[in-house]
């Protein structure tokens, strides 16, 4: 009984954290599940209904009311934009939609404080709820048992809306079956508009009535779209009742949980959400949404391809070529048919990258020589991105923890004495190897959005387990102080930008070198073949899962060396160098290169540094702003990326991020 007691609040607490998540989770499993809009700017939508009801609150209920009109009408007119902003994507699946809705959010947030600042705004509430009341003897707020009241009448007229009304059967047949929706003569696009505009408004009323327990301020968006993910993953797409007990169960970790079991709280919500995914990824098919062989091709495709395999076999030629006299003959061999051929062709940017990368001490100032070594570190995370998301089509948001063990490891072995950088950089890319080889399993098995959240699961766990182990990471303070690396045995400790720049540059040409020469071998036509044709190569007995895990173990070590690079060129740690946000960097910076282009995931990483430090630097307080426009940009004008501008085909399968309906 003094234990019921003494917990009493904080579960009552949980409750109320509870009911605000599905409010907020309900509409971002609309977005998902009927819209089909993967949205990670859903966070900022909660945050525009909050800023403004907080802006409007008065200590009245005149202005909780206007507050509230005001944040849900604001919160449903960016939903409806966002709709129109998703449209052209329809088609490109749910990576571009999660990068284009990614730099919605570091825009809005931007905008969100230029307009209202950059600290918390305190919210006034009506006097007659700004007071506590007696809960089983104990004096509890009672906004928040206001609350409570008004988040179940918000969604018990949510749930009747959606289940009893012939609005909330054209929702629901929007998502089954379009065709027929149109047959009956509604509008698909309209009904779509309407669907993200009602999420904008969960959203936004959210926003409005939760500002007092979760108040306006930086960091509030990214927190509740976190704890969304978390609920729409616990909770499904199918049942709103399942969404309700998850958000309820993660409102009880957040603050039953934190006062109960303070050390297992922060891994408790993440691990398991990656632990839902995995269960039901097992149940999936992994060819069915992986590659083309997965995607259902119409009669007419499907008769145009068998026809077209049959020819070439009649032909000599293998399927989907030209027959074999058709084919110009090719120069004789020597350094002039090298010249003349295509491996020259391939070479040539990464030449001339090299030579400009080669000649940046003589050209730019400390500061920049400074930033191209970043970038270059930034740059090797990339390309361990394009590895996964571009050859082994694994998309992933979790690379920053393999990145993040290859920097913690070399800031350690550092501090421990090792600080000769070959060492490190081994030491490190092995660290990073094993922790990849852990995770693997639970990775290689999904598909498409799946993938996604898992990898971002994996990040976030990562990312408390820093926070958590401070005597190893310095916990949020970092790690500084630690010796400066060593180029090699017996040399000095490397101080000077333009040193430490060509140390970071001759291990990036020597890690792009091996990852290029193993992407072009038979082993790295056989990850792409998994990709593009996982189901014929699992028909012809191929081990795919043992290539998906291998590729991924490969991607982490070279995830670590960029870690242990950045270390080394920076000289401090901290855990924003790897969080959430530089996970995204790297997947931008994959997707402007175009996914199967190295030299491209490496000018993309040039790219997004020089945005965020060089020229934000020139205008301060900005940095958010560019690089959110650097994102929306990219998915807009690089559909293919750099790769794409060359004019050449690709060189597998469009990526297919949609697995259906299932949930993420």
């Amino acid at each position: 009984m003094e234990l019921l007691d003494a917990h009493l609040v904080p579960a009552v607490d949980g409750v109320a954290y509870g009911l605000l998540l599905f409010v907020v989770a309900a509409g971002l499993s609309l977005a998902f599940g009927t819209a089909g809009v993967l949205n990670l700017s859903h966070g900022t939508l909660y945050a525009i209904g909050a800023y403004t009801g907080a802006e409007l609150s008065d200590g009245t209920w005149g202005g909780l009311v206007l507050g509230l009109a005001a944040g849900t009408a604001a919160a449903a007119l960016a939903g409806a934009g966002l709709s129109a902003a998703t449209v052209p994507l329809a088609r490109r699946g749910h990576l571009a939609q999660a990068l284009l809705t990614f730099g919605i959010a570091l825009v809005g947030g931007d905008l969100l404080i230029q307009l209202f600042g950059a600290d918390e705004l305190p919210v006034r509430v009506p006097g007659a709820l700004d007071t506590s009341v007696h809960l089983l003897g104990h004096r509890y707020p009672a906004y928040r048992l206001g609350f409570i009241v008004m988040a179940v009448l918000l969604a018990g007229s949510g749930t009747w809306v959606l289940t009893r009304t012939r609005v909330g059967a054209a929702v629901r047949a929007s998502a089954d079956d379009p065709q027929m929706l149109a047959a009956t003569g509604h509008n698909p696009r309209a009904v779509h508009t309407g669907v993200l505009a009602a999420a904008g408004a969960l959203a936004g009323a959210a926003g409005v009535l939760g500002a007092p327990i979760i108040g306006p301020g930086p960091g509030t968006s990214e927190n509740v779209l976190m704890l969304s993910l978390v609920v729409v993953v616990l909770g499904g797409l199918r049942s709103l009742w399942a969404t309700l007990a998850a958000a309820v169960a993660v409102g009880e970790v957040q603050t039953l949980g934190v006062s109960v079991l303070p050390e297992l709280a922060p891994y408790l919500l993440f691990a398991a959400m990656a632990a839902v995914l995995v269960f039901r990824s097992r149940f999936a098919e992994p060819a069915a949404a992986h590659g083309s062989e997965g995607q259902s091709a119409d009669p007419v495709t499907r008769l145009r391809r068998l026809l077209t395999e049959r020819l070439g076999k009649r032909l000599g030629a293998r399927p989907h070529e030209a027959p074999a006299q058709e084919v110009p003959a090719q120069p004789s061999g020597g350094f002039g048919a090298w010249v003349r051929g295509a491996a020259w062709r391939r070479a040539a940017p990464l030449l001339v990258l090299l030579v400009v990368l080669i000649a940046l001490p003589g050209l730019l100032d400390s500061y920049s020589i400074s930033l191209a070594g970043s970038a270059l570190a930034l740059g090797l995370l990339a390309v361990s991105v394009t590895i996964l998301t571009g050859y082994a089509g694994l998309p992933t948001l979790g690379q920053t923890a393999p990145f993040a063990v290859g920097a913690y490891a070399t800031a350690n072995l550092a501090d421990a004495g090792w600080t000769v950088g070959p060492v490190q950089i081994v030491l490190s890319a092995l660290a990073a190897a094993v922790f990849s080889a852990v995770t693997g399993p639970a990775v290689i098995r999904a598909r498409g959005t799946t993938v996604l959240m898992i990898t971002l699961a994996v990040g976030e766990l990562a990312s408390a387990v820093i926070n958590q182990f401070k005597s190893v990471t310095g916990g949020a303070d970092g790690l500084v102080g630690f010796p400066a690396t060593r180029a090699l045995w017996g040399g000095e400790e490397m101080a000077d930008e333009s040193e430490l720049y060509t140390y970071a540059l001759v291990v990036a040409v020597v890690a792009v070198a091996v990852t290029l020469l193993v992407l072009r071998s038979p082993a790295g036509k056989l990850l792409t073949g998994t990709r593009g044709a996982e189901a014929r190569m699992r028909a012809s007995g191929h081990p795919v899962g043992r290539y998906l895990l291998v590729a991924h173990i490969c991607a982490g070590a070279l995830a670590g060396v960029g870690g242990s690079l950045m270390v080394s060129v920076q000289q401090y740690l901290s855990p924003a160098d790897v969080g959430f946000e530089i996970a995204a960097f790297a997947l931008l910076a994959a997707v402007i290169g175009g996914t199967t282009s190295v030299i491209g995931a490496l000018l993309g990483a040039g790219l997004i540094v020089f945005t965020r430090d060089w020229v934000a630097g020139s205008w301060p307080g900005h940095g958010p702003l560019l690089l959110g426009a650097l994102f929306i940009a990219a998915v807009y004008l690089l559909p293919r990326g750099l790769a794409g501008l060359r004019g050449t085909p690709r060189p597998a399968a469009p990526l297919p991020l949609s697995t259906g309906k299932a949930a993420p």
